[in-house]
Order: C-alpha cells, then sequence, then structure tokens
C-alpha cells in the first residue's frame, strides 16, 4: 500500500481548541444535554426563503420551548427586524395528520417536527402558503391569516399560481384548485382509486429522485401540467407499523427492485379542468418522470424522461395545445445518470443545463442546437442558486479545489472564469445559497466542524447587507458553555489500494495522554448520491460527545459517494458492498499504522445504507473490529425500491450480471460474522422496511450466530426524538464500552 499523504502534519492537529470569545466554557457535554432544547446549535432557522421578488426574507424558527414546534417569521430585506408572521399554536388545526401526509413528511426527512414544517411563497410574492397539519392557511405581508381548507383529509403538494389567481392542492387523490377571486374550490379530476392519483408526485419520484411535486402551473396562470399515476401493477407490501399501542398493518404500494413501476402520464388542462390535452411521453410506458418545467412565455412545456435503466435522460419539448412532443436533446451514460435541478428556460430560447458528459457536473448553455460549457474542470457543480438573465450571470455551489469544501461561484451565461462570490482564495468551511428570481439578494449560510452556521442576507456580490442569525457563539449561546470541550476535526488523505486518494476525517479526544491507545469509532456511509461524512462543515455533536467519552471517531468517503466525479463514483456499478467495503477497510489499515490508535478496539458503526456497510465490513474482514452497530440496514437489495436499486444494480436477474445482487446482499455471508453485532431497527419504517432486518435476524439464528437487537416501536426510518435519542445512544454506548472500549 501507497504512502498516505498530510497524515503526520493532520496528526498535530488534534484535540486542538476552538477559539474561545468571552464567556465560553468548556462543560463536558451530557446526551441529554445534545438532544434537549434549545439546540445547541443555536437558534439556527429553517427553510429561509426569499420572496420571488427580493423585499422579503421569511424562516422557520423553533419556540424556545419546544425545539420540535416552529413558527413562521419574516424581516424586510431594505430594513427592519424580525416578527413572528403566523403563530402556530393559533391555527386551531386537530394536529392529527394522514398516513399519506406522514409518509410524506417521512420522504422529506421532517418526521418528528411540529407546528409549520414547510411554506411557500406565491410567485407574485404578495402571500404566503403555510399547510399546518393537513389543512391550508393563506398569510399576507401584515400578519393576516386566511383558512383556506378545512377537512379530515390532508390537502398535499399546495401552491399558489404564478400570478396569483389560483390555489391547487391534492385531496383524496385527486386535483383541486381554488379560485381565490370568488374562493370557489373546484375539483379537476374525479377518477382516482386506491391505486390512481392526479397532481402527486409517485413514491419513487419523492422518495429517490427529488422530485415533490405532481402539477405544475404555466407563468400565465392558463394552464396545469398535471401528472396522473396509476399504481395498479406496483406490488403491494404489507407494511406492520408496530407501536407502543398496538400493530397497523399498511398495504403500501411499493415497487421493489426488477418489479413494475407506476404507469405515469402527464396532461395539460385549464384551471376548470377542461381542455385536456394528453402529452405523448413515447410508445414505451416503463420510464420515469423526472422534471417538468414550462419556458417564459407558456409556449413550450420541458419535460425530462428518463430511461428505466436510468442511462438516457431526454429533454422533450412539448406543445402544451397539443401534447406532441420532440426530442431536444438526450444525455447518456454508461453507468448511471444523476439528475439535477439546475435546469433554466431562458428568455432568448436557449436553456440553462448540467451535465457530467466530461467526467464532472458542470454547467452548460444549449442554443439553437450548439453547446457551450460553462464551467470546467476536476470539480464539481452542486447546485444553480439564481440567475440574473438581465446581467447574463448564473450563480452556483461547487467544490471547486476542495471536495470536502463549498463555495459559492458565478459564471457569465455568455462564457468566462468562474468567479468566487464567497468560499474560494482560501476562504474555507461551507458555504449555502439561494438567491430570489432575479439574483439581487442572496441568503448565505456559513459554517466550519467548530461553528454553528450564521445566516446572512447577501447582496449578489457577496457583500452583507444584513444578519438573519448571526449566532455568535458567545456569552447566553447554548453552545458557549461547551465550545472550549470540542476537539477540532482532522482533515487526512490516505490511499486506496489502486492509489486512489481517500478523503478521511478523525476527531480525538482533547485530554488524550502522550502515547495513550485510543478506542475507535469508524462512523461509515459511504453511500451513493447522499450522506457524505467528510466535509469541512458543522457536524454531528454526538461524535464530540463521544470524544469527550475517551474515543476517537473516523470517517472516510470511499469511492461510490458523490462529489468527486463519474470516475470516483461509478465503481460501485452493479457491484454495491465491493469497492467502496475495500476503501473503509483502507481507512482501519491507515487507522492501525498510527501509534494513538489501539488495533484491538477499533468498532464500526452506520445507519441506512452506513448500517448496510457495517454488516458488509463485520463479514468481508472478520476480526478486525471489535464491534459493529448497525442502524436499519439495507440487507436485501430486492426489497428496495426500483429508482434507487437499478441505478446503481441494474434489475435483478440481469443476464449481464447475475449474481449481482447475491454478491452485494448482506444476507449470503452472514454467517462469516464473528464479532458481536448491535442491530436496531425502527419498527415503523416505511423507507427501508423492517423486512430487512427480520430477515437478517432469521439468518444470524438459522446459522448460530450470536448477536444483539434494539427495535423501537413507531419509530420510522430515523429513530429519534429528546427522549428517543438518549436512550439510542446510551444503547449503542452501553454496548461499545462493554464489547470495545472497555475490553481487556
Amino acid at each position: 500500500m501507497k504512502a498516505w499523504v498530510f497524515a503526520a502534519s493532520l496528526v498535530a492537529l488534534a484535540g486542538a481548541s476552538p477559539v474561545m470569545a468571552e464567556g465560553v466554557g468548556s462543560e463536558p457535554l451530557t446526551l441529554e444535554r445534545v438532544f434537549a432544547s434549545p439546540a445547541l446549535s443555536g437558534p439556527t432557522p429553517r427553510a429561509v426563503k426569499l420572496s420571488p421578488d427580493g423585499q422579503w426574507v421569511t424562516s422557520l424558527r423553533p419556540r424556545a420551548d419546544d425545539r420540535e414546534r416552529f413558527d413562521l417569521w419574516a424581516m424586510p430585506t431594505h430594513g427592519g427586524e424580525w416578527r413572528m408572521l403566523v403563530d402556530s399554536t393559533k391555527l386551531g388545526t386537530s394536529g392529527i395528520l394522514s398516513e399519506a401526509e406522514k409518509m410524506q413528511r417521512e420522504r422529506a426527512r421532517i418526521a418528528g417536527t411540529k407546528g409549520i414544517v414547510a411554506y411557500d411563497w406565491s410567485p407574485d410574492s404578495q402571500s404566503i402558503l403555510v399547510p399546518v397539519d393537513g389543512d391550508l392557511f393563506l398569510a399576507d405581508l401584515n400578519g393576516g391569516v386566511t383558512r383556506l381548507t378545512q377537512s379530515e383529509t390532508s390537502e398535499l403538494d399546495a401552491t399558489v399560481s404564478p400570478k396569483g389567481g389560483f390555489v391547487s392542492f391534492v385531496r383524496d387523490q385527486n386535483l383541486h384548485v381554488i379560485d381565490r377571486a370568488s374562493d370557489k374550490e373546484n375539483r379537476l379530476t374525479s377518477d382516482s382509486s386506491e391505486t390512481v392519483s392526479w397532481g402527486l408526485a409517485e413514491f419513487v419520484a419523492q422518495e429517490e429522485m427529488h422530485r415533490t411535486r405532481g402539477h405544475w402551473w404555466s407563468p400565465d396562470d392558463r394552464l396545469i401540467a398535471v401528472e396522473r399515476a396509476d399504481e395498479g401493477g406496483v406490488a403491494v407490501v404489507s407494511r406492520a407499523a408496530i407501536g407502543a399501542d398496538g400493530t397497523k398493518v399498511y398495504n403500501q404500494r411499493y415497487p421493489l427492485a426488477g418489479t413494475a413501476n407506476a404507469l405515469v402520464e402527464l396532461w395539460v388542462m385549464d384551471p376548470q379542468g377542461k381542455g385536456r390535452v394528453k402529452v405523448d411521453l413515447g410508445t414505451n410506458p416503463d420510464f420515469y418522470l423526472a422534471r417538468v418545467n414550462w419556458s417564459a412565455d407558456a409556449k413550450t412545456l420541458y419535460v425530462q424522461r428518463e430511461s428505466r435503466d436510468q442511462k438516457q435522460l431526454d429533454l422533450l419539448k412539448v406543445d402544451p395545445a397539443t401534447g406532441a412532443s420532440s426530442i431536444l436533446f438526450s444525455e447518456t451514460s454508461k453507468s448511471w445518470i444523476n439528475l439535477h435541478d439546475s435546469f433554466r428556460a431562458l428568455k432568448d430560447g436557449s436553456i440553462l443545463w448540467q451535465s457530467e458528459r466530461d467526467g464532472y457536473a458542470h454547467l452548460y448553455r444549449f442554443k439553437d442546437g450548439t453547446w457551450s460549457q460553462l464551467t470546467k474542470g476536476e470539480w464539481m457543480v452542486r447546485a444553480v442558486v439564481g440567475l440574473d438573465e438581465a446581467k447574463g450571470r448564473v450563480y452556483f455551489t461547487a467544490n471547486k479545489g476542495d471536495p470536502t469544501q463549498q463555495g459559492i461561484y458565478s459564471v457569465a451565461l455568455a462564457g468566462g472564469d468562474a468567479r468566487p462570490m464567497l468560499g474560494g482564495k482560501g476562504a474555507t468551511g461551507w458555504f449555502s445559497a439561494s438567491m430570489d428570481a432575479k439574483a439581487t439578494r442572496a441568503i448565505v449560510s456559513h459554517s466550519d466542524p467548530i461553528t454553528p452556521p450564521p445566516v446572512w442576507l447577501a447582496d449578489s456580490a457577496g457583500k452583507r447587507i444584513a444578519w438573519i442569525e448571526e449566532n455568535a457563539v458567545k456569552a447566553g449561546h447554548p453552545f458557549a458553555p461547551y465550545m472550549g470541550g470540542f476537539s477540532v476535526p482532522m482533515q487526512v488523505v490516505l490511499m486506496a489500494a489502486d492509489g486512489t486518494a481517500l478523503h478521511g476525517k478523525l476527531i480525538r479526544p482533547r485530554d488524550a495522554k502522550p502515547g495513550q491507545k485510543l478506542p475507535v469509532l469508524v462512523w461509515v456511509y459511504n453511500g451513493p448520491g447522499a450522506g457524505r461524512q467528510v466535509t469541512d462543515q458543522w457536524g454531528s455533536l454526538v461524535q464530540q460527545y463521544l470524544a469527550q467519552q475517551g474515543w476517537a471517531v473516523f470517517s472516510v468517503d470511499g469511492r461510490g459517494s458523490p462529489d468527486r466525479g463519474v470516475a470516483f463514483e461509478s465503481p460501485i456499478y452493479r457491484a454495491m458492498g465491493s469497492v467502496e467495503v475495500a476503501d473503509q477497510l483502507a481507512g482501519v489499515e491507515w487507522l492501525k499504522q498510527q501509534d494513538f490508535v489501539d488495533p484491538k478496539r477499533i468498532a464500526v458503526y452506520g445507519w441506512s445504507y452506513g448500517g448496510y456497510m457495517t454488516l458488509k465490513l463485520l463479514e468481508a474482514a472478520p476480526g478486525t473490529f471489535a464491534a459493529g452497530v448497525s442502524g436499519a440496514p439495507v440487507t436485501k437489495w430486492e426489497l428496495y425500491d426500483t429508482h434507487y436499486t437499478e441505478r446503481y444494480m441494474g434489475k435483478p436477474g440481469d443476464p449481464m450480471t447475475p449474481d449481482a445482487y447475491d454478491m452485494a446482499n448482506a444476507l449470503g455471508d452472514a454467517d462469516k460474522i464473528a464479532d458481536p453485532l448491535l442491530l436496531i431497527h425502527g419498527m415503523a419504517d416505511d423507507n427501508v422496511v423492517l423486512d430487512h432486518s427480520t430477515a437478517l435476524m432469521a439468518r444470524l439464528q438459522g446459522a448460530a450466530v450470536p448477536f444483539e437487537t434494539m427495535l423501537y416501536p413507531g419509530q420510522g426510518h430515523g429513530v429519534g426524538g429528546p427522549k428517543v435519542s438518549v436512550h439510542l445512544w446510551t444503547t449503542i454506548l452501553n454496548f461499545l464500552d462493554r464489547t470495545v472500549k472497555n475490553k481487556d
């Protein structure tokens, strides 16, 4: 194995203290304080948005006495104070959610939050649509709130039309529209059923494609493009939501890998549901409706159609008057195509686009059949955050220069060098941004591993106009009593077996003595698409708690993880559980060479894909780890959904790789697990269903392999809550202390 880069110089930083302001202390963390209110990260606003005209900034803020309940606050961008716009406790809702809304919240990763969990500005910037507990409210900028609906069934996917004339939503699987001039509610569709829905994104679109909308208004309010999804052919999975007060069984339509997806159609109609036109999406019904957008003049509907194998993405140009379509251009890949949200239809008829065609995610402009590449280099564009067509500039986030960091940049639509707005040129940390419709204002946040993120309002050059939340760690800040006890994470670069550079992160106890041999917890995810562990941003408080308990915490982003280009991400294609396992083991070999590591006391922990990786690591290298903790793991990829699984694995039984699933699954080699294992799962998980863990339990029991289990009644994929989280981590640490830390 080759030498590791930077290792010696960075290890010297272990345990370094953060710069401490007056009033900052070094109190030890407790699990109870980590998960209690107020949050240690400070008053960090959630869902911060600019009004489309850039005149207002809004956010959701937790109540001081309940970190899980949020209210809506607003501030004018031209100067003024923050004020509560909508008090969630005064809206008079039942607080009872339908199962459909619970599942949507789970897929949006906001399950467990209360009050106002989401909202949307009207495109005309005159009002804000606020869904609360299944009902809809419309807030004005003077603090007035109008109730739009009150029904026993949740209203889903609600939106205000671009010119503000209508509010649309889905109730009982049908699309409804409220005419704001008359307050009359119209039901536009009527043939919904248990398996047919109008105006909603189907399951895999919400869960895996990052498409949450199922209907799209034209810019002039004249037409709506509406998805119709028929799940009649989708497999029925009996999902038992096991709670403390009993068990509810849901017959959920869940497209298992290799089985039928929902049949999706796209229709165009007027706000009364009349003049319906079916969009021509091709003769092959087995495709994914990836994205839908309108042109600025409402004369063209753009549809992104993705092939079932996800190797081809077509941009269709649709005539909304007839539904006729033609392919404007196509993207192709030898492995898979990563979807994006960078599409913009420009007023001159050209298109802003993102592609990985040169091996890295970059921006392109398509005009009159000709491509112009706007950004280039061995780095990745992450997202378009703003577009100023008048000045001809597009703003975006990217990891230019360092894959562990993120900056904000801009580039001319005519081409040229990418200019840093914030980040780059020696600036460190993680910058994020969003902008108004004309990119005149930006909401910017920044963090590093030991600094909770501040959020501020900036102009298009990045100059701060006003604090949205300064979040300065000083006397009175929730984090202040504990900041001095935090350890600065070290970033290391090590080499995979083939010489590929891998980025790692290490947190060491501040009070470690010279020559002391430490137990290490390898905190793993390494899945594609999300979940990177090695980023230069505010991170896990639990990891800092572990460091204060005497653990070193180590993570590696191996191959298969995102943000480093096609060549780095694609080696897991039809080979999950192979190269990323090898890269994690390379990280363990690096650990063993460090003089502060006890090689006999290295444990591994992961959740979801990380839980899967924990099992694969224990199976691949018995005796390497003193113990493993696997949370909500995928154990059999045939049980996971089509869009995610087939993107990386192809269909089960594909003759090109007939053994791919057997090799990737965590069941076939389960009898090789020889180290202590703690298996954890939420008993109402609708993402990685409990069947994954019960299948593993049966396999381990059948092979007489001992293991420990903790199940959480009523909990979904993300097990948590102030008290439940304390129980979860107490359980994990009791196990790790017994099997690893205090091991002779």
